[in-house]
């Protein structure tokens, strides 16, 4: 299996879609599916720029609008985790996973889909420890706050995820591990990002949450972006145990490395997106204390007696099968020739697709369940400004001199392996 694996897609699916196009035209190859880890940004109108935490000056519609309406189909099977410059409302509405468009799957907050015969996982976000802790309390319309939090990483996808014992092949973060940088070529990296260095010394550079599962789920491959760079290393787990190909990619951009093939040993096609049994077990197992307030969620107590689970799941894949819900639309997509700004559609509609997946799973659907965010606000102490470089900003040192060479580095092709 030919896997395409890109950073961050800040909305450029056209100019990915292309760069692959062009790759399998003179590579005469057929790329089988398309890994995005994060930075995705599903705006599928000018209403979600508004739960979209980014300066002003970056507030585009970009791409992802045109398959969302299906005035363009993706190509190739994508599949992909939010970062922390996403639509946010959008994201929400899909939490448990889902299509955001035809041909284009969102694996949730936290989720395990299979591709074939290939397992993979996935946590969107990117780690802050203020709100580690919290339950998801954010809801759109989001404030200057809760815009910023909604998409830090939580303990109660982190704890499913740990749930896993199944072998995972591939698994996506938006952030890296904490500490991988120990496993590769550091020093040549700060050599063109010089202010990781301190980081890097001091222990503090990645994700403590995506480290501990690094350490648990020893998948195959470990795909990253985030930090604007190319990146890689190779985790031995134990002497002479598992090994982890880790790979961390750069935003699409001129002249960046923001793409590579992977070439996975799978079973023959034709491969598509199904429901993996083990991560419907748990997700209905611990769905019961789903933390959706500012309280600190008590799921740890939660009897993990999964068999009874699994052998219900099975039973109702087995009679149901196990392709995802089908897409549907939400709200309307954007249109050049009409504005939209001043309609008046807001928070998060129940989609389909989730209120499908939960009666599915004989579950009560509680994502636009808001009293709890009301009643307990957020302390001071957790919704204040950020003073630490978790964010990394779209624009880094880098761009400068990018303007200058704008489509001709751009041309298909460029994806710099």
């Amino acid at each position: 299996m030919k896997i395409a694996v890109e950073g961050c897609m800040h909305g450029d699916l056209d100019k990915v879609y292309e760069t692959i196009k062009y790759i399998e035209n003179t590579r005469n190859i057929k790329v089988d599916l398309l890994l995005c880890c994060g930075d995705f940004q599903a705006i599928r109108n000018e209403k979600d720029m508004e739960s979209l935490n980014v300066p002003p000056k970056y507030k585009e519609m970009k791409s992802f609008w045109k398959y969302y309406s299906g005035q363009e189909v993706a190509p190739v099977p994508t599949i992909f985790i939010g970062g922390n410059h996403e639509a946010s409302n959008y994201l929400w509405e899909l939490y448990y996973g889902g299509w955001a468009a035809p041909n284009i799957y969102f694996l949730g907050f936290a989720g395990v889909v299979k591709f074939g015969n290939i397992r993979i996982g996935g946590l969107s976000g990117i780690y802050n420890a203020r709100h580690y802790h919290l339950g998801h309390h954010e809801r759109p319309p989001y404030n200057d706050n809760t815009i910023r939090s909604v998409y830090h990483v939580r303990e109660y996808d982190v704890h499913k995820l740990m749930q896993v014992e199944e072998p995972i092949d591939i698994f996506l973060s938006h952030d890296w591990p904490l500490g991988i940088t120990d496993y590769g070529n550091w020093k040549q990296l700060v050599r063109y990002k010089k202010h990781f260095e301190d980081e890097i010394q001091q222990g503090t550079l990645g994700s403590k949450p995506a480290a501990q599962l690094l350490e648990k789920l020893k998948p195959s491959y470990w795909f990253s972006a985030h930090l604007h760079c190319k990146f890689t290393a190779l985790v031995q787990h134990e002497e002479g145990g598992q090994v982890t190909k880790f790979l961390a990619l750069d935003k699409c951009l001129p002249g960046r490395k923001f793409l590579q093939i992977v070439d996975i040993e799978s079973d023959p096609g034709p491969f598509e997106v199904q429901y993996d049994e083990e991560w419907l077990a748990i997700t209905r197992k611990f769905n019961c204390v789903f933390p959706l307030t500012t309280q600190r969620g008590d799921f740890r107590s939660t009897q993990l007696d999964m068999q009874d689970c699994r052998q219900w799941v099975k039973s109702r894949l087995e009679d149901r099968g196990v392709k995802p819900c089908e897409f549907s639309q939400t709200v309307p997509p954007y249109n050049p020739s009409h504005s939209v700004s001043n309609t008046t559609f807001s928070g998060s509609p129940r989609n389909p697709q989730t209120l499908s997946f939960l009666e599915f799973l004989d579950l009560p659907y509680v994502l636009d369940n808001v009293s709890g965010s009301r009643d307990h606000p957020a302390p001071a102490s957790l919704t204040q400004r950020d003073d630490y470089s978790e964010d990394i900003p779209i624009e880094d040192e880098d761009e400068l001199e990018e303007d200058v060479a704008e489509d001709d580095s751009m041309k298909p092709g460029n994806e710099n392996q």
